[in-house]
């Protein structure tokens, strides 16, 4: 389906944007932070790379191999975000003490 071609796409260029921008952050809470979003993006490219396999399933192997792209990016998904929220308010306090 062409939606999950578009989010595999769009997914995968965050993940870049925001790995190169984690390389360049010299606070180490901001370079934190900017890894968990790089992180989420690939979670999302996982998990819309399986949903596009599961649209065309043609045997078992390429049923299991998406089922497994679909839950790993669906946990990296949900533990980022978690670390998000997390480093979220450490990167804003120490952007207000510079």
């Amino acid at each position: 389906m062409p939606i999950f071609i578009i989010l595999i796409i769009l997914s995968f260029a965050l993940y870049v944007f925001y790995k190169v921008s984690e390389v360049r952050a010299k606070e180490p809470f901001l370079k934190r932070w900017t890894g968990t979003k790089a992180k989420m993006a690939l979670g999302s490219f996982l998990a819309s790379f399986g949903l596009n396999e599961l649209t065309a399933v043609e045997g078992r192997v390429q049923l299991w191999v998406a089922l497994v792209f679909l839950i790993y990016g669906i946990v990296l998904l949900i533990m980022n975000y978690k670390m998000y929220k997390h480093f979220l308010t450490l990167a804003r306090e120490e952007a207000q003490k510079n």
